[in-house]
């Protein structure tokens, strides 16, 4: 690419990795402007690793760049950032502010993000007016020095990992050079709330679901576990890691009654996916769990029909990291599933303890076996329940009102940018 062509779109948005199957919101958000008619160039920091494409992904037709995510892979595009950065009126002060930071966070990755600005803001096309990027952590840290060194307005959307995991002076930092900022959970907005510049500088924009995708619940047999042939279905969706609760999950199977029948479907990759599939098979559990992998957001609509229950354990992980309001929770209410989940994160902020679904506490294993087993035997009742959790979704998180708000703040800061 040319430096600073002088045709493409005004406002740029940008993500640590483009297209991810577990990041359905962020394609949804990314439709959704598309069909409202915001041009906008996709600038992502490393290329997937998912090998499926959601159909959503398919339908965005915004073009796409990648940075070098490691910079010695292409050490002449990331020299010539370097240079042209470095000819630029905003030099001093971006050595400022990265050497401030540099001095906090002395780490090969504080460099990787200085770099892979210098290449952005040297192939951003001219009429680039403003920077939008999804997570206030590392890809966040490179939209602000390549807004710093082109002299752009940049916002941001704040999601789970980004909030709990970054440290406070550097969240206050980022959200005092920000245009504005919004997140997606009660929880997460009072934390960025706290550090913020000004009482309306980050919002609260719940992402909901863009509902005509989503195809009416089935009517679902009742089975209650007690025929053998017919086994009651638990499925959950989510990435193998720590916070998922996975672990938590397996130990609350195992306690189940020995009289029960069911089997368990999970969906997803991660890092730990391997020992969950070592602890099923020490729990005496692997003939009853089907372990699906990642999946494409049509496959997991699939097993999310073809079950009875939904289960998400969500938990603190040690590091910090925390969901804030998982879309497949929503996902699971679409299709009309009754819920157990931990009363935690953004969870509670959607289904109602004993209206929308069950909740337990975080890593109360015997709490969440007693839930799974109510509700497996009670066809009638989790059928109330996904018929709440359904009509809940479909009264309050639809996507359509935080879409309009996302639009209108973007829209609005490319039309400042190109008067100015």
């Amino acid at each position: 690419m040319k430096a600073e062509e002088p045709a493409g779109p005004a406002l740029v948005v940008a993500m640590k990795g483009y297209p991810r199957l577990s990041e359905t919101f962020i394609a949804q958000e990314l439709l959704g402007l598309q069909r409202l008619g915001l041009p906008f160039a996709i600038w992502s920091l490393r290329h997937p690793t998912d090998a499926a494409r959601h159909l959503m992904h398919k339908e965005i037709a915004a073009p796409l760049h990648y940075l070098p995510e490691y910079l010695h892979d292409d050490w002449p595009r990331v020299l010539r950032g370097f240079i042209r950065a470095l000819s630029r009126p905003a030099t001093l002060r971006l050595l400022g502010v990265f050497l401030r930071d540099f001095r906090r966070d002395p780490t090969r990755n504080r460099l990787r993000r200085l770099g892979q600005a210098c290449v952005m803001a040297r192939e951003l096309p001219a009429g680039t007016r403003h920077l939008h990027v999804h997570y206030l952590h590392t890809p966040a840290s490179v939209i602000r020095y390549a807004a710093l060194i082109r002299g752009l307005s940049w916002s941001f959307s704040a999601h789970a990992k980004d909030i709990w995991t970054t440290p406070d002076w550097e969240k206050r930092e980022k959200i005092a050079d920000a245009s504005w900022g919004v997140t997606c959970t009660r929880d997460g907005h009072a934390e960025l709330a706290r550090l913020a510049d000004g009482p309306d500088k980050v919002g609260l924009l719940y992402h909901g679901l863009d509902l005509a995708r989503f195809p009416a619940p089935p009517a679902r047999p009742a089975r209650d576990g007690r025929d053998a042939g017919d086994p009651v279905r638990f499925v959950s969706v989510g990435r193998a890691v720590e916070k998922k609760g996975f672990d938590d999950l397996l130990n609350a199977l195992a306690a189940l009654p020995g009289d029960l029948n069911w089997r368990f479907v999970h969906i997803g990759g991660g890092e730990m996916l391997k020992g969950l599939k070592a602890q099923a098979e020490a729990l005496g559990l692997a003939g009853r769990i089907v372990w699906r992998g990642a999946l494409a957001q049509d496959g997991v609509i699939a097993a999310l029909r073809e079950a009875d229950l939904f289960v998400l354990p969500s938990k603190q992980a040690e590091n910090g990291d925390r969901d804030g309001l998982p879309n497949v929770v929503m996902e699971a209410a679409s299709q009309g599933l009754a819920i157990v989940a931990t009363d935690f994160a953004g969870i509670p902020e959607f289904i109602r303890h004993g209206t929308d679904g069950l909740l337990v506490a975080p890593g109360d294993i015997a709490a969440l076996t007693a839930a799974l087993a109510a509700l497996a035997g009670d066809p009638e009742r989790r059928a109330a329940l996904g018929n709440a959790a359904h009509a809940r979704l479909h009264s309050d998180f639809s996507a359509q009102a935080g879409l309009a708000r996302i639009h209108a703040a973007l829209l609005s800061e490319v039309e400042r940018g190109s008067a100015s």
